[in-house]
Formats: structure tokens, sequence, C-alpha cells
């Protein structure tokens, strides 16, 4: 009569059963999880009618006491022009960080347009920093080549530039769009938002700080 040969085990009893080990369940549960924050972003930013998406991580609003000056930045046009933050001291400037395909962006648009038509150029400029990507080796994620039809389609008013890596360091870091910088007569940062925000809080913000 033969002896059963005695079973062999490998880690736990759940491992044997299941034939995966507690590292490679592990890699599985983070790859799944990480899929689904990258759809949430992907859904909130691109398909949904949020008023914005995630905050920035480091995200902290500028206190109105204590302001501190401005990065000036130097940034192309879509024309090849270039324009320098400074070059606009002496008035209050919105910089207003956005992107062709953020439907939140889109529909804050018009309001930035009727407050440059209301205010003028005189001691007012709005400043659109356009964080759409030209990416190398992929043309199907191609939307730099989408700012100037949409300038033109919504008559946009104020000068659009290009942004880089630079600059949405210098203020903050900005993953979430649209975010808006609003800055004093003397290149300092007054307020900033992220998010829509209603036209007649940006009315209140200049004409106070066209009192100034």
């Amino acid at each position: 009569m033969s002896k059963k040969k005695p079973e062999r085990k490998f880690g736990n009893q759940e491992e044997v059963k299941t034939g995966l080990d507690q590292e490679t369940r592990s890699k599985i549960y983070w790859t799944v999880l990480i899929i689904m924050i990258i759809g949430f972003f992907i859904i909130n930013n691109l398909n949904g009618d949020g008023e914005q998406g995630p905050y920035p991580p480091h995200y902290q609003p500028t206190s109105q006491n204590e302001r501190v000056e401005a990065f000036d930045f130097n940034l192309n046009t879509p024309d090849g022009k270039e324009v320098k933050l400074s070059d606009y001291r002496g008035k209050v400037v919105i910089l207003d960080f956005w992107a062709t395909w953020c439907p939140p962006c889109r529909k804050g648009i018009p309001d930035l347009v009727e407050l440059k038509k209301e205010y003028g150029s005189e001691e007012f400029e709005v400043i659109g920093i356009s964080l759409d990507l030209e990416v190398p080796d992929n043309p199907g994620r191609n939307t730099k080549k989408d700012v100037v039809p949409f300038i033109e389609k919504h008559a946009i008013n104020y000068p659009v530039v290009f942004g880089n890596l630079e600059v949405t360091k210098k203020y903050g870091g900005i993953e979430s769009i649209p975010t808006t910088i609003i800055i004093d007569k003397d290149g300092k940062i007054s307020d900033q938002h992220v998010g829509l925000v209603p036209i007649q809080t940006y009315k209140k913000e200049i004409e106070r700080l066209l009192a100034e």
C-alpha cells in the first residue's frame, strides 16, 4: 500500500486556493485604483460641465493682506509675438489659465471678453495663458492647434499666450483650470480663484484695485 505524499503549501491557505500571492493581489488593487482616478480626472476635465476639476495639491489662496510679487514671464502668442507681464505694470491684470478642451474655461471666457470691453486697455488687461499642449509623436493629443480657431470663433479681444511648466510652477502648480490670478497696478498678486467666478466678483476686485 503506497503512502499519500504530503500536500505542499506555499504561503498561506488563501494563496493556495486563489493562485495569487499577496504581492500580485496588491499590484492588481493599485492598478485598478489608478485607472479609476485617471478616469475620474478625464471625465471631470474633458467631458463634464462641472465648475472645476480637482484642486492643485499645493494650492493655497493668497492672503489679501500680504501681496507677493507676481512672477514676470515672457510668453509667446500664437503668431509669435512676445508678451512680458512687467510691460503691464500700472494696470490691473487678470491672468486666466485655461485650455480649449476645458468646459468651465469655455463657459467663463465670454465674461472676460465683456470685462475687456467695459474697462478698456488704459488701466486694465486680461492675459489668457493657454495650457493646450503639443504632444510629440502623438498628433491625436495635440490641442495647441485648436487655440487660434477658438480665439477667432469667440472673438477674444485680449492677448492669449502659450503657457509652460515654469509659469505653472511659479503660480502655485496649476493643475485645475480655469485658474485666475488678479494682479494689482504694482505687479503684486491681489487674489486668485480656482474654478468659475461670477463676473460681478471680478468687477468688484477690478474697481477696488483701480481705486488704490
